[in-house]
């Protein structure tokens, strides 16, 4: 019964999101299904449904609705797409694109959240393959990818997640300083040629790890 009160403010949302400039009606309807509320803290649950980010602990936020709508656009993501997302986080994001039916592997950096979004993934049916680990080195094991997501901020284009795109994959990742970042979309052109488009300014949490703001 509690979980009926949040399909109206669900349903609200993607009328917003749809309002903002989201056009890829199958993103609009996975961010329609996914319980946001589960992924946060009761006492936040009348702003489980607003689109903005709301804090996980650890320093960490759920992204905002719209930018996890953005970056997963930006992916063009086809069923059975082999997407890497950096930064687990709540598992919001995660779950978008495993609606999407994306075959998804993503990398924790916070033993905590990577726990906690594994077993929120696994009590809504979600399957996704997670580590705890340092995200801005990618997961070479499984690589390449058609498309790799990251989900806080860097102050560089790590190297090895580039390497890990197949041809014609492409990367979304927000780069910048602490306060604000642009979000790039890298799509690997050739072997050795990438193109690349950048998108107005967001914020997020600093990508930490070796290719990133560092320990």
């Amino acid at each position: 019964m509690q979980d009926r009160k949040f399909v109206r403010p669900r349903q609200k949302l993607v009328e917003f999101l749809r309002k903002k400039g989201i056009k890829d009606e199958r993103v609009l309807q996975a961010i329609g299904k996914i319980p946001r509320h589960k992924l946060i803290t009761t006492a936040l649950y009348n702003r489980a449904y607003d689109d903005t980010a709301l804090p996980i602990g650890l320093k960490q936020t759920i992204s905002q609705p719209y930018t996890v709508a953005a970056q997963t656009e930006m992916l063009e993501i086809k069923r059975g797409d082999k997407i890497l997302e950096i930064g687990t986080g709540s598992g919001y994001q995660c779950m978008v694109l495993c609606e999407l039916g994306a075959e998804v592997y993503s990398v924790e950096r916070h033993n905590e959240l990577y726990h906690r979004a594994k077993e929120a993934l696994k009590q809504e049916g979600y399957k996704a393959l997670l580590k705890a680990g340092d995200g801005t080195l990618g997961w070479s094991t499984y690589a390449p990818y058609d498309g790799i997501v990251v989900t806080a901020g860097a102050p560089v284009v790590p190297d090895d997640l580039i390497k890990q795109l197949k041809v014609g994959g492409v990367l979304v990742i927000p780069v910048g300083d602490d306060k604000t970042q642009s979000m790039l979309k890298i799509t690997r052109v050739s072997e050795t040629e990438y193109s690349q488009d950048e998108y107005d300014d967001f914020k997020f949490v600093p990508l930490i790890g070796e290719k990133g703001w560092g320990e």
